[in-house]
Protein backbone atom coordinates (compact mmCIF):
# COMPACT_ATOMS: atom_id res chain seq x y z
CA UNK A 1 0.00 0.00 0.00
CA UNK A 2 1.51 3.36 -1.02
CA UNK A 3 1.52 6.53 1.05
CA UNK A 4 -1.61 8.02 -0.56
CA UNK A 5 -3.66 4.84 -0.11
CA UNK A 6 -2.50 4.51 3.49
CA UNK A 7 -3.50 8.09 4.30
CA UNK A 8 -6.91 7.76 2.65
CA UNK A 9 -7.59 4.50 4.46
CA UNK A 10 -6.64 6.04 7.79
CA UNK A 11 -8.78 9.15 7.37
CA UNK A 12 -11.80 7.72 5.55
CA UNK A 13 -13.76 7.81 8.80
CA UNK A 14 -11.47 9.81 11.09
CA UNK A 15 -12.05 12.93 9.01
CA UNK A 16 -15.50 13.33 10.57
CA UNK A 17 -14.12 13.62 14.12
CA UNK A 18 -10.55 14.75 13.39
CA UNK A 19 -10.80 18.38 14.50
CA UNK A 20 -12.75 17.57 17.66
CA UNK A 21 -10.40 14.83 18.86
CA UNK A 22 -7.08 16.45 17.91
CA UNK A 23 -7.63 19.67 19.81
CA UNK A 24 -6.87 17.86 23.06
CA UNK A 25 -3.32 16.80 22.23
CA UNK A 26 -2.03 18.80 19.26
CA UNK A 27 -0.69 21.55 21.49
CA UNK A 28 0.69 24.80 20.16
CA UNK A 29 -1.18 25.10 16.87
CA UNK A 30 -2.99 28.27 17.85
CA UNK A 31 0.14 29.68 19.49
CA UNK A 32 1.96 29.19 16.21
CA UNK A 33 -0.78 30.96 14.26
CA UNK A 34 -0.64 33.93 16.63
CA UNK A 35 3.14 34.15 16.18
CA UNK A 36 3.06 34.19 12.40
CA UNK A 37 4.04 37.60 11.12
CA UNK A 38 2.04 37.52 7.88
CA UNK A 39 2.05 40.68 5.80
CA UNK A 40 -0.74 41.73 3.38
CA UNK A 41 -0.71 39.76 0.11
CA UNK A 42 1.91 37.28 1.28
CA UNK A 43 1.65 33.69 0.03
CA UNK A 44 1.48 31.17 2.87
CA UNK A 45 1.66 27.39 2.45
CA UNK A 46 0.65 24.65 4.87
CA UNK A 47 2.24 21.29 4.10
CA UNK A 48 -0.18 18.63 5.31
CA UNK A 49 -3.22 20.87 5.69
CA UNK A 50 -5.68 18.11 6.63
CA UNK A 51 -9.17 19.50 7.18
CA UNK A 52 -7.97 23.10 6.63
CA UNK A 53 -8.54 23.91 10.29
CA UNK A 54 -5.35 25.98 10.48
CA UNK A 55 -5.81 27.66 7.12
CA UNK A 56 -9.27 28.88 8.06
CA UNK A 57 -8.01 30.37 11.33
CA UNK A 58 -5.18 32.09 9.47
CA UNK A 59 -7.59 33.40 6.85
CA UNK A 60 -9.67 34.99 9.59
CA UNK A 61 -6.68 36.45 11.45
CA UNK A 62 -4.81 37.68 8.37
CA UNK A 63 -7.56 38.82 5.97
CA UNK A 64 -5.27 39.82 3.09
CA UNK A 65 -3.06 36.74 2.98
CA UNK A 66 -3.18 34.26 0.11
CA UNK A 67 -3.26 30.74 1.50
CA UNK A 68 -2.32 27.39 0.02
CA UNK A 69 -2.58 23.87 1.37
CA UNK A 70 -1.48 20.45 0.19
CA UNK A 71 -2.17 17.02 1.58
CA UNK A 72 -1.51 13.40 0.65
CA UNK A 73 -5.04 12.34 1.60
CA UNK A 74 -7.87 12.99 -0.83
CA UNK A 75 -10.30 12.14 1.99
CA UNK A 76 -9.00 15.01 4.11
CA UNK A 77 -8.91 17.38 1.15
CA UNK A 78 -12.57 16.62 0.38
CA UNK A 79 -13.46 17.56 3.95
CA UNK A 80 -11.29 20.68 3.74
CA UNK A 81 -12.87 21.82 0.48
CA UNK A 82 -16.38 21.36 1.89
CA UNK A 83 -15.52 23.42 4.97
CA UNK A 84 -13.91 26.20 2.96
CA UNK A 85 -16.85 26.53 0.58
CA UNK A 86 -19.11 27.44 3.49
CA UNK A 87 -16.88 30.33 4.58
CA UNK A 88 -16.14 33.79 3.16
CA UNK A 89 -12.51 32.77 2.61
CA UNK A 90 -12.96 30.44 -0.35
CA UNK A 91 -11.40 32.87 -2.83
CA UNK A 92 -8.19 33.13 -0.74
CA UNK A 93 -7.50 29.44 -0.04
CA UNK A 94 -6.19 27.05 -2.70
CA UNK A 95 -5.92 23.31 -2.01
CA UNK A 96 -4.26 20.55 -3.97
CA UNK A 97 -3.46 16.86 -3.67
CA UNK A 98 0.30 16.41 -3.51
CA UNK A 99 2.97 14.57 -1.54
CA UNK A 100 5.13 16.90 0.51
CA UNK A 101 8.30 15.69 -1.18
CA UNK A 102 6.85 16.45 -4.65
CA UNK A 103 6.05 20.10 -3.94
CA UNK A 104 7.12 22.78 -6.40
CA UNK A 105 5.55 26.19 -5.99
CA UNK A 106 5.03 26.75 -9.72
CA UNK A 107 4.11 23.25 -10.87
CA UNK A 108 1.94 22.48 -7.84
CA UNK A 109 0.11 25.77 -7.39
CA UNK A 110 1.03 27.96 -10.36
CA UNK A 111 2.74 30.42 -8.01
CA UNK A 112 5.62 32.12 -9.79
CA UNK A 113 7.76 32.93 -6.76
CA UNK A 114 8.63 30.84 -3.68
CA UNK A 115 6.31 31.21 -0.69
CA UNK A 116 6.71 33.91 1.94
CA UNK A 117 5.82 31.51 4.75
CA UNK A 118 5.74 27.69 4.86
CA UNK A 119 4.53 25.73 7.86
CA UNK A 120 4.16 22.16 9.06
CA UNK A 121 1.62 21.61 11.83
CA UNK A 122 2.02 18.11 13.27
CA UNK A 123 2.59 16.78 9.76
CA UNK A 124 6.32 16.03 9.64
CA UNK A 125 5.77 13.31 12.25
CA UNK A 126 3.36 11.66 9.78
CA UNK A 127 5.44 11.98 6.60
CA UNK A 128 7.71 8.94 6.06
CA UNK A 129 10.33 10.89 4.03
CA UNK A 130 10.18 13.72 6.59
CA UNK A 131 13.74 14.90 5.94
CA UNK A 132 13.08 15.24 2.23
CA UNK A 133 9.80 17.02 2.96
CA UNK A 134 11.60 19.48 5.23
CA UNK A 135 14.21 20.35 2.63
CA UNK A 136 11.67 20.61 -0.19
CA UNK A 137 9.66 22.98 2.02
CA UNK A 138 12.77 25.15 2.44
CA UNK A 139 13.49 25.05 -1.29
CA UNK A 140 10.02 26.49 -1.89
CA UNK A 141 10.54 29.30 0.64
CA UNK A 142 11.90 32.66 -0.46
CA UNK A 143 15.07 34.19 0.96
CA UNK A 144 14.02 36.01 4.13
CA UNK A 145 10.90 33.87 4.41
CA UNK A 146 10.03 31.92 7.53
CA UNK A 147 9.56 28.18 7.97
CA UNK A 148 7.37 27.31 10.96
CA UNK A 149 7.02 23.88 12.56
CA UNK A 150 4.92 22.71 15.47
CA UNK A 151 5.19 19.03 16.34
CA UNK A 152 5.82 16.47 19.04
CA UNK A 153 9.06 16.67 20.99
CA UNK A 154 10.85 14.03 23.08
CA UNK A 155 8.72 14.47 26.26
CA UNK A 156 11.87 14.37 28.36
CA UNK A 157 10.30 16.65 30.98
CA UNK A 158 7.33 14.32 31.45
CA UNK A 159 6.96 10.98 33.29
CA UNK A 160 8.50 8.06 31.39
CA UNK A 161 5.26 6.07 31.50
CA UNK A 162 3.42 8.97 29.86
CA UNK A 163 5.98 9.27 27.06
CA UNK A 164 5.92 5.50 26.48
CA UNK A 165 2.12 5.34 26.27
CA UNK A 166 1.89 8.45 24.10
CA UNK A 167 4.38 7.17 21.54
CA UNK A 168 2.69 3.76 21.35
CA UNK A 169 -0.73 5.36 20.94
CA UNK A 170 0.45 7.80 18.27
CA UNK A 171 2.13 4.98 16.34
CA UNK A 172 -1.31 3.42 15.88
CA UNK A 173 -2.16 6.43 13.72
CA UNK A 174 1.10 6.51 11.79
CA UNK A 175 2.59 9.29 13.92
CA UNK A 176 6.27 8.99 14.87
CA UNK A 177 8.45 11.45 16.76
CA UNK A 178 11.71 12.11 14.91
CA UNK A 179 14.38 13.31 17.35
CA UNK A 180 16.65 13.98 14.36
CA UNK A 181 14.36 16.82 13.26
CA UNK A 182 15.64 19.30 15.82
CA UNK A 183 19.19 18.17 15.09
CA UNK A 184 18.64 18.83 11.38
CA UNK A 185 17.21 22.28 12.06
CA UNK A 186 20.21 23.12 14.24
CA UNK A 187 22.53 21.99 11.43
CA UNK A 188 20.80 24.37 9.04
CA UNK A 189 21.29 27.17 11.56
CA UNK A 190 24.92 26.30 12.24
CA UNK A 191 25.73 26.12 8.53
CA UNK A 192 24.52 29.68 8.05
CA UNK A 193 21.45 28.81 5.97
CA UNK A 194 19.19 30.70 8.34
CA UNK A 195 18.44 31.56 11.96
CA UNK A 196 16.56 29.22 14.27
CA UNK A 197 14.40 29.80 17.33
CA UNK A 198 12.94 26.87 19.29
CA UNK A 199 10.22 27.09 21.94
CA UNK A 200 9.39 24.05 24.07
CA UNK A 201 5.78 23.43 25.04
CA UNK A 202 4.43 21.50 28.01
CA UNK A 203 7.67 20.09 29.40
CA UNK A 204 9.02 19.12 25.99
CA UNK A 205 5.71 17.53 25.02
CA UNK A 206 5.91 19.56 21.79
CA UNK A 207 7.90 22.39 20.25
CA UNK A 208 7.56 25.35 17.92
CA UNK A 209 10.40 26.08 15.52
CA UNK A 210 10.83 29.31 13.55
CA UNK A 211 13.52 29.22 10.89
CA UNK A 212 14.26 32.41 8.94
CA UNK A 213 15.87 31.47 5.63
CA UNK A 214 18.84 33.51 4.45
Amino acid sequence: MDQVQAMDRMYRYQKYIYDFTRKYYLLGRDTLIRRMDIKPDENVLEVGCGTARNLLLIAKRYPQAKLYGLDASTEMLDTAATKIRSTPYADRITLTHCLAEDLHHQRTFGVEKPFDKVFFSYSLSMIPPWLQALHVGLENLKSGGILYIVDFSDQRGLPKWFSFMLKRWLAMFGVHYHPELLVELQKLHDSGQGTLQITSLGGHYAFIAEFVKK
